[in-house]
């Protein structure tokens, strides 16, 4: 009988509800409709990206913003999950090619890209022309900081998965931080506000929005680990990692990952509750928009992964209402395909 295993309802008690941005049924069908014009996409992949839905995570991280900061979060998104699946497939040496000139894009997004270039550098060139125009000076200087850092994350991740690395706990968790891409994110929620620099590193917000993205992380991958071992990808999940470590199967790094999200709840709660910094208006009320936003997002992140068909198939509502999964088994390396046409050229 094939192995079964629970996987802890960590945001049980977590305060946030559900929401979603009330533009979500027309910027998901233009985005798509954006990526599936660009032909990035095999035929495959394409049905690939459709029922993994990333615009319903933006739709669910970002409930407030308006139509077009909306479509903004939309296609940096979608270009991030394109991003994420090539670093997956070890192409590390390709993701450095993408990196330097999407940075290069950021200094310059107004300049047309040469002939014959690979598309994804083209579609990450309109998606900052339109960031420019729907962004505030100070989340697009932290955008670009995070996106910067996320990108070099992703190469050492590609790395890591090609050398077949299994990280401490420790040193996962310093990468992760960067690879899964919620600090991005979290710059997104301040597309309409003007924060200071003093306000958003202060020292209780840079930690809730450390513990914030931790508790990402461990939800992200409980949900991803059995697609992720199936494929033979799960070196950069924290179940292996566990598992490698404390000597200890499936359902007790499930036990672990559920202990530890409980103690980053407790500890974001105690700051939500006891400790944000003032400032005077305006930025407290917009700081107050901002720490909500960050709690929002780990509910997003994780209806996400119970909403799609990205990690359970069609079995996604019974999972994420059961919660018991049943070990898909290894896939054969060659029924594994790219989500990419062509990738960058090296």
């Amino acid at each position: 009988m094939p192995e079964r295993y629970y996987i802890p309802k960590t945001l049980e008690n977590w305060k946030w509800p559900r929401r979603i941005n009330p533009h979500h049924n027309e910027v998901q069908a233009e985005t798509a409709a954006w990526i599936k014009s660009s032909g990035i996409l095999s035929p495959k992949a394409q049905e690939a990206y459709d029922l993994c839905d990333i615009n319903l995570l933006a739709s669910l991280g970002y409930p407030s913003h308006d139509k077009a900061r909306q479509r903004t979060c939309c296609r940096i998104m979608s270009l991030a999950i394109v991003f994420d699946e090539l670093s997956s497939l070890s192409y590390e040496d390709k993701i450095q090619v993408m990196t330097k000139a999407a940075m290069g894009i950021l200094l310059n997004p107004y300049t047309p890209r040469p002939e014959g270039e690979w598309v994804g550098v083209e579609l990450a060139r309109q998606t900052w022309e339109l960031t420019i125009k729907t962004v505030s000076h100070q989340s697009l200087k932290r955008l670009i900081k995070a996106s910067s850092a996320c990108a070099q994350a992703v190469i050492q991740k590609a790395a890591d998965l090609r050398h077949k690395r299994i990280r401490s706990v420790e040193e996962y968790f310093e990468l992760r931080r960067d690879t899964i891409g919620a600090r991005p994110a979290f710059a997104l929620i301040e597309l309409d506000m003007n924060l200071p620099q003093e306000a958003v590193h202060h020292p209780v917000i840079e930690e809730m929005s450390m513990l914030a993205v931790d508790m990402i992380i461990l939800d992200n991958d409980i949900a991803s680990y059995n697609v992720e071992q199936a494929r033979g990808d799960d070196g950069h999940n924290i179940v292996t990692i566990i598992m490698h470590q404390h000597k200890t199967d499936i359902q007790g790094a499930m036990n672990w990952v559920d202990d530890r999200h409980k103690e980053l709840e407790a500890k974001f709660m105690d700051l939500y509750e006891n400790k944000i910094p003032k400032f005077g208006e305006p930025v407290d009320t917009e700081l107050a928009r901002y720490v909500d936003g960050i709690g929002n997002w780990v509910r997003a992140n994780d209806q996400w992964n119970f909403e799609t068909e990205r990690y359970f198939g069609k079995e996604a509502p019974e999972v994420g209402s059961t919660r018991w999964v049943t070990l898909l088994p290894k896939e054969q390396p060659e029924s594994i395909d790219t989500m990419l046409v062509d990738g960058p050229s090296s």
